[in-house]
C-alpha cells in the first residue's frame, strides 16, 4: 500500500470523530464502531422501504421472503431476527452522501433497498444451489419451505427491486434500474462460472478464471451498489466509473476474506459448521491458489479434493490449504485489493473526510476476523 492511501486512511481516522447528523460522508465515531453506526442507520432508513415492498407480494411469497429477513418465524409468527449487515444499501447511501450531501442520502433510499433485493434474490437462489443448511443462524429458506418456493421468492425480490426503481420519480432511477438490470446478468454469469467450476477437476482451474469468477459473483454488487449512490448524487459519468471500480475492488477483498472464514471460521461468528466450504469441495479463493502453488501440500490438497469428503479428513484438508499458501495468498490479495479501491476511491473523492463512510465501510469488510 502506498504511503499516499496509508496517509489517507490515517487522515480518515483522524478526522471521523462522532457519526451523528453530519451523515456518512462526515465525521465518525471512534475506530471499531464507526461502520458498526453507519450500518444500523442505513438498516434504519432502508428497512421500512423492504418491508412495504415485501407487503405488497403474494402471502405466500411474502411469507418465504419475510423468513429469509428473519423477520418472521416459518410459521408466519413476528420473529426478530438478523436480517443481515445491509453492507450494500449503506454503501449506496454513503456514496450518494459522499458526492451529494444528506440530501442525496436520503433520495437514494429507495434505490440502497433496491440493491438490498437484489442481494437476498441472489442468496435464496444461492443456498439452493450450494445446498447450504443455515443462513444467519437458521434454517435456510430451502430447507423449510422446499426448492421449489425458495427460488420463486428469489424471483420476486428480483421483480420488486426494479419495480421500486421503476416507480421512482428520482431523475437518476432509469440509470440506475438499467445499472442493476445490467448487475443481475453479471451475478447470474459469475454463478454459472461457480457452479460450472466445481464440476472440473482441481488441475483444470486457475487463479485468473477464478477471480473473475469473484467479481462477478461478489464485486460486481458492491461495485453496482457505490455506483448507483453516485448516480443519485448527480456524479460525473468518470466518478460514477471509479466509484463502481472501487466497490469492485473492495468486493474482491470481500470475498478473499468471506473464503479465509468458509474455511477457519468459527461457527458461532459464523453460523455455519466449521470447514463447510471444504466439506462441499468448493473450489474457493485460498483452495485454488493452494492447488495451484506447485507444493507438496498443493498435491496431497489435489487427492483429497478428487476424493468424496471424509468428515475425518477436515483437519488433514484445512491443513494442507494453509502448509500450500492458499491462506496467507488470500489475506495478501484482500490487502492488494483494498489498496487498489483506495485509489479507485481517491479519483472520485480526493477529501478524505468527504470519503469517510465508504472509507470505513471497505476496511469493515476485509477487518473481519475468523
Amino acid at each position: 500500500m502506498t504511503s499516499a492511501i496509508r496517509r489517507r486512511r490515517g487522515e480518515a481516522r483522524e478526522r471521523r470523530t462522532s457519526i451523528g447528523s453530519q451523515g456518512e460522508g462526515g465525521s465518525g465515531a471512534a475506530d471499531g464502531h464507526e461502520a458498526a453506526a453507519i450500518l444500523e442507520r442505513s438498516r434504519a432508513a432502508v428497512d421500512p422501504e423492504l418491508r412495504s415492498a415485501m407487503d405488497s407480494l403474494p402471502a405466500s411469497m411474502r411469507r418465504i421472503a419475510l423468513y429469509h429477513f428473519g423477520w418472521e418465524h416459518a410459521d408466519g409468527t413476528p420473529a426478530a431476527g438478523n436480517a443481515g449487515k445491509a453492507i450494500r444499501p449503506a454503501l449506496v447511501l454513503a456514496a450518494a452522501a459522499a458526492l451529494g450531501g444528506p440530501a442525496s442520502r436520503a433520495a437514494a433510499v429507495r434505490a440502497a433497498a433496491a440493491v438490498e433485493l437484489v442481494h437476498n434474490f441472489t442468496l435464496l437462489h444461492d443456498d439452493v444451489m450450494d445446498r447450504d443448511a443455515t443462513r444467519r443462524h437458521r434454517p435456510t429458506a430451502w430447507t423449510v419451505f422446499g426448492d421449489a418456493d425458495a427460488i420463486l421468492a428469489g424471483d420476486a425480490l428480483q421483480a420488486l427491486a426494479l419495480g421500486l426503481l421503476a416507480a421512482d420519480p428520482h431523475p437518476a432511477s432509469r440509470a440506475a434500474a438499467a445499472r442493476l438490470a445490467a448487475c443481475v446478468i453479471e451475478l447470474c454469469a459469475g454463478q454459472q462460472a461457480d457452479t460450472a467450476l466445481e464440476k472440473r477437476g482441481p488441475a483444470d482451474i486457475t487463479l485468473d478464471e477464478v477471480l473473475a469468477m469473484a467479481e462477478a459473483k461478489t464485486g460486481a454488487l458492491l461495485g453496482c451498489a457505490c455506483a448507483v449512490g453516485a448516480l443519485y448524487a448527480g456524479a460525473a459519468e468518470e466518478d460514477v466509473a471509479a466509484l463502481d471500480a472501487f466497490g469492485r475492488e473492495a468486493g474482491l477483498a470481500f470475498q478473499l476474506i468471506d473464503d479465509v472464514i468458509g474455511i477457519w471460521g468459527d461457527p458461532r461468528h459464523t453460523g455455519k459448521p466449521a470447514g463447510a466450504d471444504l466439506a462441499a469441495r468448493k473450489k474457493s479463493l485460498p483452495v485454488v491458489a493452494a492447488l495451484t502453488s506447485g507444493t507438496p501440500a498443493a498435491v496431497e490438497l489435489a487427492a483429497l479434493y478428487a476424493a468424496p469428503f471424509e468428515p475425518a479428513d477436515l483437519d488433514r484438508t484445512t491443513l494442507a490449504v494453509e502448509r500450500a499458501g492458499g491462506r496467507a495468498w488470500a489475506q495478501e490479495q484482500a490487502a492488494d485489493r483494498m489498496a487498489r479501491a483506495m485509489q479507485e476511491l481517491a479519483r472520485a473523492i480526493p477529501d478524505p473526510e468527504s470519503a469517510g463512510g465508504l472509507l470505513c465501510l471497505a476496511e469493515f469488510v476485509t477487518r473481519r476476523s475468523t
